[in-house]
């Protein structure tokens, strides 16, 4: 499986249903959780970046995201429907799409933990330039007391080769300031294919801060992010409501 899909390569999205951070936590066994992702644009690119896209500034893009726990290092997940609400009103389908994560059992009970995100998605030509694509996402991360540190180097794919494999990694850092609360600053970015990284000014780059809040298998996270470079919209809201089931 792995094999099959390092022979994949990037897909070109105009925005993104996800922006978060995996940690290693899933659902438990024999639970189901839905985390309903949303993200707005304030102030972004007025221009579609693929020819027939969505155009970002204005948009919001979103996505109910279904996931059981099959064990206690297993978690199967769908994301039905990706959809955008435009800056003109009308609501398009993305997309769809189906994950299998896998993690180090108790993560949060762990100094070192880790694991690995597969997904493969349907998209809708306003979407992405290819209609299947795929993900690869590696999941690091410690606890350092009340702090966590977490690094995903995911690698983006539509089936045109290793080399055009899409580096587009993500960090949190965050701190407990209880039970119930985190702060944290996450950085999300896009540095094109393996073979050939984009110049850096064309590179994706956006710093968030975060809020989160989360008790007895219900969470909202809600962050704030803004572009770093010319190739990344402005200002980016995004907010998360999670429950188990």
């Amino acid at each position: 499986m792995l094999a099959c899909l390092l022979s994949w390569a990037p897909v070109a999205h105009a925005q993104t249903d996800e922006i978060q951070v995996y940690d290693a936590e899933i659902t438990a066994p024999g639970r189901i959780n839905l985390t309903w992702h949303n993200n707005f644009t304030p102030s972004g690119r007025a221009r579609a970046v693929i020819p027939g896209g969505v155009v970002p500034e204005h948009a919001l893009n979103g996505v109910p995201e279904f996931a059981y726990g099959v064990t206690e290092w297993f978690e199967a997940g769908t994301y039905l429907p990706i959809y955008t609400l435009t800056r003109d009103g009308r609501l398009l389908f993305d997309g769809v799409k189906l994950r299998a994560l896998f993690v180090s059992p108790r993560a949060h009970e762990r100094r070192f933990f880790y694991g690995v995100n597969f997904e493969l998605g349907y998209n809708t030509p306003h979407w992405a330039t290819s209609r299947f694509a795929g993900e690869i996402r590696p999941i690091v991360g410690v606890h350092l007391g009340r702090v966590d540190l977490i690094a995903n180097p995911i690698l983006d794919t539509d089936f045109n080769g290793f080399g055009k494999l899409d580096f587009a990694p993500a960090a949190r850092a965050a701190y407990a300031l209880s039970e119930r609360f985190a702060v944290a600053l996450e950085h999300y970015a896009d540095f094109g294919p393996l073979e050939r990284f984009l110049p850096h000014s064309d590179r994706s780059q956006t710093l968030f801060a975060v809020l989160d809040y989360g008790e007895s298998g219900d969470g909202i996270e809600f962050g704030v992010g803004r572009g770093l470079t010319r190739a990344t919209d402005s200002l980016v809201v995004k907010l998360m409501l999670m429950h188990d089931f």
